[in-house]
């Protein structure tokens, strides 16, 4: 293997660390903290609210910081060590507001490392010579979802889920990463066009909410946003309390429901290379109802899946349509506001569209879809078939909606144009 093959070796590793980081605990934290802690469903959903709040502010800021005085390495590593700090505390807390508190604080210093991990890679391979960075990071980007998928399964087959032991082997895993930054080749503070922080927030991009188009693709953004933080949240919840039921209790994915749950993410790496056939061939309009609809049979396979037979079916029908759920909207989102905004508020109109679906979606789906598993719990005992209808009538919903309400002729050649370019 010569110098670059083993140059993006490095790479790999650091975006596999990336998420295997997240991955230890983020799926399994709804069913800790209702298990585990017995947090109500208000109580969970407005811990989960705290991912979707730092996420409006703090890549923007933290963004400029690494553009004007620290440069992206040391910022990287240096949140991630504090981060590993706040996971500890993440796992002494024992009462709904020490946990809120640990997990926004920690939130404030995750999130804007997901950006900053791309802006690494991206630099780096440059300063080594590859000359199609576009084509070469996303191979390298996809090791960040198996990192997530190995951390899922660990912390299952260990039984981490239901214990605070998660936090420990995320934090522990964060001290790795960070250490391990400090390794790579600096990327050195870039001259020149530095962004404003009115940039970064996506405040330049509000001019674009006067043009009845993208505001209205915005909006559907935001709603959309909502629907992914539901399945984060409840989706472990949900097939762990199958265990309350004796004909259910000892079957295995019950018993290793991350596991199950893991495969939502294995989808999601095989349908984005799907993206660039349906963009071309049905547009930007019809790709994202594809995935509103595919949204809804999520939600709707939730609804009649059980652990056995048909019932185990749909649940794993349910984890296969998530990929195109999860990835149509964000690549064809993405696509539509690099196609239709001006050059100069581009980047601010990504971190609005960022800001719409991770920061007030991941906000309203989480807070909403507390409120609703606690309108259909009596007693301690929640009706999973009544609150994914719910949901699942929430994505159908906003479909019909979008559909209805959202007016964009497809053009072929743009669309190819832009692919070609590298936005795949």
């Amino acid at each position: 293997m010569d110098n670059k093959g083993l140059f993006k070796i490095r790479l790999i590793i650091l975006s596999f660390l990336q998420f295997f980081v997240w991955g230890a605990w983020l799926l399994s934290f709804g069913k800790y903290m209702s298990s585990t802690l017995h947090f109500d469903g208000r109580q969970i959903g407005a811990i989960f609210m705290t991912l979707g709040i730092a996420s409006i502010f703090m890549p923007g800021i933290m963004g400029v910081i690494a553009d004007r005085w620290t440069g992206p390495n040391k910022l990287y590593a240096v949140s991630h060590l504090l981060g590993a700090v706040l996971l500890y505390f993440m796992a002494q807390a024992k009462t709904f507001c020490s946990l809120c508190l640990a997990t926004f604080f920690y939130s404030m210093l995750y999130m804007p490392t997901i950006s900053l991990n791309y802006s690494i890679s991206y630099c780096l391979l440059k300063k080594e010579g590859f000359k199609d960075v576009v084509k070469e990071f996303p191979p390298i980007r996809v090791w960040g979802t198996i990192g997530f998928i190995a951390a899922v399964w660990i912390t299952d087959l260990m039984g981490w889920g239901t214990k605070n032991y998660q936090f420990y082997f995320s934090a522990i895993s964060s001290i790795i990463l960070g250490l391990y930054t400090f390794t790579l080749p600096n990327c050195p503070i870039e001259k020149g066009h530095q962004r404003t922080l009115s940039e970064a927030l996506g405040i330049d991009a509000l001019k674009l909410l006067k043009d009845k188009k993208m505001a209205t693709f915005l909006i559907f953004a935001m709603l959309l946003g909502a629907a992914l933080q539901i399945t984060n949240l409840w989706g472990e919840a949900f097939i762990r309390d199958f265990s309350k039921i004796p004909k259910y209790a000892h079957a295995l994915v019950v018993r290793y429901n991350g596991i199950l749950m893991s495969l939502s993410q294995i989808s999601e790496t095989l349908f984005i290379l799907t993206i660039p056939f349906f963009l071309k061939r049905y547009g930007i309009k019809t790709v994202m109802l594809m995935s509103m609809f595919a949204w809804f049979f999520r939600f709707g396979f939730f609804a009649i899946g059980s652990p056995v037979g048909w019932g185990l079916v749909a649940l794993i029908l349910s984890m296969i349509v998530y990929g195109m759920a999860f990835d149509f909207f964000n690549i064809s989102g993405s696509l539509f506001v690099e196609t239709e905004t001006d050059p100069k508020i581009r980047a601010s109109a990504q971190g609005l569209f960022l800001i719409m679906t991770n920061g007030l979606g991941a906000m309203i789906g989480a807070y909403g879809s507390g409120y609703i598993i606690d309108m259909f719990t009596k007693n301690g005992v929640r009706d999973w078939h009544a609150i994914w209808t719910v949901f699942a009538l929430y994505a159908l919903t906003i479909a019909i909606l979008f559909m209805i309400s959202f007016k964009y002729k497809h053009d072929r050649q743009a669309i190819e144009a832009k692919l070609e370019s590298g936005l795949h």
